[in-house]
């Protein structure tokens, strides 16, 4: 599996969110381009620690419960988006993507950049599981708009 933390991997992910414009167009979902590049950003800051969302008991139990299935497997098309992660507002496509490249790049300096060892819906988290929830959830929205 390609690693988020080795540069070369790293910047296949790069290169893929610089090929989306402003006339991407999704696939499958409700997301526009700019509300998916915000959503995969935020979604990042929570493994640096620059984010943290509340999770009531019942879908924390949930999360850790599927953590394995879902890290072990390719997401779903149209799988449910947690509400702190649904952005309706528009954004600048251009800066969306500059933030959000600064940020996945951040990984490919290696494991240190991970602050969070326990995320609030999967749980316990390793710095293997990190590189597959990050590439995976990367992946399947770059795949989502056609890049």
């Amino acid at each position: 599996m390609n690693s988020i933390y080795n540069e070369s991997d790293n910047a296949k992910i790069v290169q893929r969110i610089n090929a989306l414009t402003s006339e991407s167009k999704a696939l499958w979902g409700k997301m526009t381009v700019d509300q998916m590049l915000k959503h995969t950003n935020e979604a990042i800051l929570i493994a640096f620690g620059e984010k943290n969302i509340k999770i009531n008991f019942l879908m924390r139990l949930l999360g850790r419960m599927l953590k394995n299935k879902v890290f072990n497997s390719e997401f779903q098309k149209n799988s449910p988006t947690a509400p702190e992660f649904i952005f309706k507002e528009h954004y600048d496509i251009e800066e969306a993507k500059k933030v959000l490249v600064a940020n996945f790049s951040r990984f490919a300096k290696g494991h240190e950049v991970i602050n969070i060892m326990n995320h609030p819906f999967w749980g316990k988290m390793t710095y293997d599981d990190w590189n597959k929830l990050m590439w995976k959830h990367m992946d399947h929205h770059l795949r989502q708009f056609g890049v």
